[in-house]
């Protein structure tokens, strides 16, 4: 575990095998909202079996990276470009990658910049790009209360009263969809989020929303349906705030070719309720396209 300085702030980084590993064989993870690299920590042992390399960091205002009150906008473009300028100073020239609710819509903003014009320093770039639950089609969202209210213009207030263990907790679980996060699980997502956290943060984090009203139809959505590399949405089909029909219309509208899995019985934190069956979803794609 190592910090990098992306943009003058602090990241928090894992970056786990060797630096060697080729591109086909590292995967770099990317996290949601309210996470962190926390997310992934039941994964890593499983990834290992596919991948020689595995990186994941939180972005800047999440988890144990830096959460400024000023100077950072919390935009998914400046998210872009904290997770390139982390993989060019880790020496990653290629990988796949694996993203999930936020990090699905930096993931695309990702691949806009790489349709357009891949970096000489990103050479062969991105292997292969797995999508899992996440809001990609807000118009499909069902938004949970808390979301709303912080999205809201009066947000920055909500936020300092929403700011207690006990109410993140209520919409950990209303997102999830189903009962099967154990406390200890929500509560370690609490610390995480909750760490060195100015007042009112929550609200600053969750604008990426109007992000994605901004650029879904215009960038991002394009940026999938002309993504050049194999392409897999993984949906855990109990997620109550990113519904199964997000992904069914990503296959059928966005993106045919991509591999479609709908995994029974896991919710909207798929990857943290079940890090087994999360991994067994995903790990075929890999196999199949290697």
């Amino acid at each position: 575990m190592e910090a990098a300085t992306p943009l003058g702030h602090e990241a928090f980084l894992i970056d786990e095998g060797g630096p060697d590993a080729s591109p086909d064989s590292t995967v770099v993870l990317l996290h949601g909202f309210p996470e962190s690299s926390y997310s992934y920590a039941g994964t890593f042992p499983l990834l290992a079996e596919c991948f020689d390399r595995v990186l994941s960091f939180d972005f800047i205002g999440f988890g144990f990276s830096a959460k400024p009150s000023t100077g950072f906008a919390y935009s998914l473009v400046e998210q872009a470009d904290v997770a390139l300028r982390l993989i060019r100073q880790a020496g990653v020239t290629g990988c796949h990658f694996v993203a999930h609710d936020m990090g699905d819509s930096v993931m695309t903003e990702i691949l806009a910049r790489l349709n357009d014009n891949q970096p000489d320093w990103f050479d062969p770039g991105a292997i292969s790009v797995s999508f899992t639950n996440g809001s990609m089609v807000l118009g499909d969202a069902k938004l949970r209360v808390g979301q709303r209210a912080l999205v809201s213009p009066a947000g920055k207030l909500l936020s300092r009263v929403m700011d207690n263990p006990r109410i993140f907790e209520k919409q950990v679980v209303s997102a999830q969809g189903n009962d099967r996060l154990t406390g200890e699980q929500i509560l370690d997502m609490y610390s995480a989020a909750a760490t060195d956290a100015p007042r009112g943060l929550m609200a600053e984090l969750i604008g990426y929303l109007r992000e994605r009203r901004r650029f879904e139809k215009s960038r991002w959505l394009p940026a999938v349906r002309d993504a050049a590399m194999p392409v897999q949405i993984c949906w855990g089909a109990d997620d109550a705030v990113a519904p199964v029909a997000i992904a069914r219309r990503l296959k059928e509208e966005i993106k045919p070719e991509a591999k479609l899995t709908v995994m029974d019985g896991l919710g909207h934190f798929a990857q943290i309720q079940d890090p087994a069956a999360w991994f067994g979803g995903l790990s075929p794609f890999w196999s199949e396209i290697a």
